[in-house]
């Protein structure tokens, strides 16, 4: 194996390494969203957890953020939570760093 082999290999393996970090953060990222906007709806204990549940899921939909925004976006319509779609964003990327921070320390 050459020492570009070696070096694209390492390269290869961060990129793997950063792309699961990347999902665990987001994922982690969408229960805390959805903790928060629980609370918010009014719902606690085991309602709570099963809506963060949903807001998770509701991110496989398409690529990116619009997804999980959109599911929160129309339950706070919904129940006429008064957050403004710049509160919810700013939420989301709070929570990410949370996130993050949270599977490094793990």
């Amino acid at each position: 194996m050459t020492t570009f082999d070696k070096r694209q290999e390492g390269f290869e393996k961060k990129f793997a390494h950063d792309e699961e970090l990347r999902f665990k953060a987001t994922a982690r990222r969408n229960k805390l969203l959805g903790l928060w906007a629980a609370e918010k709806l009014g719902l606690s204990g085991e309602d709570a957890d099963a809506y963060a549940k949903e807001v998770v899921r509701s991110d496989f939909e398409e690529a990116g953020d619009d997804d999980v925004f959109r599911k929160i976006r129309k339950d706070f319509d919904a129940k006429k939570v008064e957050q403004s779609d710049h509160q919810i964003r700013r939420t989301m990327d709070e929570l990410m760093g949370t996130a993050v921070e949270q599977i490094k320390a793990s």
